[in-house]
């Protein structure tokens, strides 16, 4: 039997974001954080690099605005940037305080004024303004911030349940938009409960999944996006879709990802024959924007008819490489490779969701009651290519900060009525779920080909052609059989897909991680790509 269930706040996604949120919530609201499958299955957990902040005093607020404007390419917004920036060092101190172990500095004088923790520089930024844990801060953030959680008896941490849609005073055929909670597919008892919220908070993370090729874990489906969208919820600048340049090239690893911070300590990327090829592209070398880099291996990749090109690092001490990057040199290990002593095989791949659903600084939405913090929103941070170890701090800042604005509303908002229950009086179980696996298999093949590193006017308009006939066959296989993640996760993916697809072929210019050979060139002003959906 499906349940009726009631929170003061309901968190769908259980990363970064959303446990902020919940741990700077109020300890008297009853919270529910949901994860559709593991705990530890999101993005953070998987994060190596670290967070960007402005910690050290020889740097400045002032400088990261800047670094993070000139990455953006002039698409970010300043006021976002300055909020953000300006409320990194207290939201450090905070993680500080909750107990994650960043890695300390063995040099630094406290003594002196110096700051006790290393920091490390990556691509786009001017200092050393990384905080970290090893090579592996998201475990470590993530682990204390779940220890926490389990801490206090006001939230309740949920696996395995995977948001089908949110329930709307509009869908509900009321006056008003408001957002009431969401429908939730239990996947332990396989029904679709009902969770009423007064407040709801979508943390899910970006839509990577969409690619072939992805440095991301396989939940990253764009749920929180297409969900918001199908509410009423305007998208912007989805069109920036962020390959990381390195992640390594084997056939057995899956979606490992080699941090940008060996590049910070001095790796180098060669070709084949061992030369050296990113001083032909920027004068930044391997410290230029990711987007540069991506492109630069892309190309001599096609050029040269390579599988990959090679990170090589080989050339620093063993003990310098052990330390700093422990969890790489494991891995990599396990597949034969010893980075102390021979390069890493790498290959671009799809990392980061720049664009996401419009929300203001508290991480507020078109719809009332509905936030949307993290990789899901769009707040004008990354402009048209994120900057490296921002995003971890977008989480921080504006999962602390939409916290305070749901406290202030506390008050004004009551817990909504009973909702109707899902209705599955209509709909068998599949006996075709191979449709889902081929669908799912030919949307991502098509976008990695036609919306990918590289575009052109043909290569977009073949891939809209193909994502809206398959929107109509998943929207005909949704309405007559039962849900599955796989076929929620599918749904969401061909949405936000088609989002991708229509936001690129409105941009007529090539700027930051957009770039197509029709219009090669950047126009002289920047404006977002915004899509409204029609109600």
């Amino acid at each position: 039997m499906s349940q009726q269930l009631q929170h003061d706040v309901l968190v769908i996604g259980s990363g970064a974001a959303g446990l902020s949120l919940a741990l700077n919530l109020p300890g008297h609201l009853r919270i529910a954080v949901l994860s559709k499958g593991d705990l530890a299955n999101g993005s953070t957990f998987w994060a190596q690099g670290g967070v960007a902040a402005v910690l050290d005093d020889t740097d400045t607020v002032q400088s990261h605005v800047e670094d993070t404007l000139n990455a953006g390419g002039g698409l970010c917004h300043e006021d976002a940037v300055r909020f953000t920036v300006e409320h990194s060092r207290e939201s450090i101190q905070w993680l500080i305080d909750q107990g994650v172990p960043f890695t300390r500095d063995e040099h630094a004088s406290v003594d002196d004024g110096g700051f006790e923790f290393h920091l490390t520089r990556e691509g786009g930024h001017s200092h050393r303004r990384i905080i970290h844990a090893a090579d592996a801060t998201g475990a470590a953030i993530f682990t204390t911030l779940l220890a926490q959680a389990r801490q206090r008896p006001n939230i309740e941490l949920l696996e395995q349940r995977v948001a089908v849609d949110l329930i709307t005073e509009r869908r509900l055929g009321l006056d008003g938009d408001r957002c009431l909670g969401a429908y939730v597919l239990n996947r332990n008892t396989g029904e679709v409960d009902t969770y009423g919220a007064r407040f709801t908070v979508l943390a899910t993370g970006g839509a990577a999944k969409v690619y072939l090729y992805t440095s991301n874990p396989d939940g990253a489906c764009g749920d929180g996006i297409a969900m918001a969208w199908r509410a009423g919820c305007r998208v912007a600048n989805l069109e920036f879709n962020q390959f990381h340049p390195t992640c390594l090239y084997h056939p057995q690893a899956k979606s490992f990802l080699i941090t940008e911070a060996l590049r910070g300590e001095g790796a180098l990327l060669r070709l084949p024959n061992g030369e050296r090829f990113m001083p032909r592209f920027d004068p930044r070398e391997e410290l230029a924007p990711r987007d540069i880099v991506a492109r630069a291996i892309d190309h001599e990749m096609k050029r040269l008819g390579v599988d990959c090109v090679y990170l090589d690092i080989s050339h620093k001490s063993e003990d310098f490489i052990k330390s700093h990057f422990p969890t790489v040199y494991e891995r990599c290990l396990t597949f034969g490779i010893d980075i102390t002593r021979q390069p890493i095989p790498v290959v671009p791949a799809a990392h980061y969701t720049c664009g996401g659903v419009m929300v203001d600084d508290c991480g507020h939405s078109d719809v009332p009651g509905l936030y949307a913090i993290g990789e899901t929103s769009f707040t004008g941070l990354h402009g048209a290519n994120r900057m490296a170890s921002n995003s971890l701090l977008e989480c921080f800042v504006y999962g602390r900060a939409a916290a305070t604005d749901i406290e202030t509303q506390l008050d004004q908002v009551s817990m909504p009525r009973a909702l109707p229950c899902w209705d599955a009086s209509q709909v068998t179980d599949s006996d075709e779920d191979v449709i889902i696996a081929h669908n799912w298999d030919e949307l991502r093949r098509f976008m990695w080909d036609y919306v990918g590193i590289v575009r052109t006017n043909k290569r977009l308009q073949r891939a809209e052609h193909r994502v809206r006939l398959l929107l109509d066959e998943i929207d005909e296989f949704y309405s007559n059989y039962k849900v599955s993640r796989d076929l929620i996760e599918l749904r969401n993916l061909a949405q936000v897909a088609e989002l991708m697809i229509r936001s690129a072929m409105e941009r007529k210019e090539s700027r930051g991680l957009h770039y197509t050979l029709d219009y090669p060139e950047m126009l002289p002003e920047a404006k977002d790509t915004i899509l409204t959906p029609t109600r």
